[in-house]
């Protein structure tokens, strides 16, 4: 019993089960490359700290499945709202999440420096228009780890000038869940029992090791992992086709 009061044993379990099992355990070459791997900065790498290539692409491997996995956890903290309550939405496009009982839309970001100013110019005048449609919608965006616990006015910069708006607010995740269940330490609650309820999930699933034939596609390309990196990323590229490292 994990007694939540905002969230059934059940749907609780299921959906961190969810999660889990969208957790990333294969890599191929083809989604190693996916987005085109940059040999020149792994040469870098492994010449400035001292590492073998082996220990670099071990590395960019690790640093794309945790980036694949982020993602996931961000299906973790907007989804388990689905499970709180019975007028929370999780639309496929638009808000993050929409309250249409409260007049509530929200984006969510993991951390509070994630968006850079255009995005957040962006975001902030998508809140804006929802004012504009009727006065009395309130417009979040609701920060996973923020600087520290807030409720507060979003105060941003448009083209040099300052705007603020009561209805379009800061809010820190803990101060979310307070809102939403009415709860003042609900995120808290809900962070001591995540882990027993992570050893329920994992002991009924067959956990799968990491696949990776990353290493065994390159060494197919050539003996020498570092030559194999740059024919992948510039085989198409003048004078590549006599490479030689």
């Amino acid at each position: 019993m994990y007694n939540l009061n905002f969230i059934s044993d059940e749907n609780l379990f299921f959906h961190v089960k969810e999660t889990v099992e969208k957790y990333r355990f294969k890599i191929d070459l083809k989604k190693f490359n996916k987005n085109l791997v940059d040999p020149i900065k792994l040469t870098f790498d492994s010449k400035v700290y001292g590492k073998t290539f082996e220990e670099i692409i071990e590395s960019e491997i690790i640093r794309q499945i945790d980036k694949s996995n982020t993602n996931h956890i961000g299906y973790f903290h907007q989804n388990i709202f689905r499970h709180i309550g019975t007028d929370w939405e999780v639309p496929e496009q638009g808000f993050d999440l929409i309250s249409h009982d409260q007049n509530i839309f929200v984006e969510m970001k993991n951390k509070h420096n994630t968006m850079n100013s255009a995005s957040s110019q962006k975001t902030y005048m998508k809140m804006q228009s929802m004012l504009i449609q009727n006065a009395n919608n309130r417009c979040f965006l609701v920060e996973i780890i923020a600087k520290k616990s807030q409720d507060i006015p979003w105060k941003i910069s448009l083209d040099g000038n300052a705007f603020e708006h009561d209805y379009i607010r800061r809010v820190s995740i803990d101060k979310f869940y307070q809102l939403v269940t009415g709860e003042e330490h609900a995120f808290k609650n809900l962070c001591e029992v995540l882990p027993r309820v992570l050893d329920d999930v994992i002991a009924t699933l067959d956990m799968n090791i990491i696949e990776n034939t990353v290493f065994e596609e390159l060494q197919n390309l050539s003996p020498n992992l570092l030559q194999s990196l740059y024919l992948l990323t510039f085989k198409n590229y003048e004078g590549f086709e006599t490479f030689n490292i």
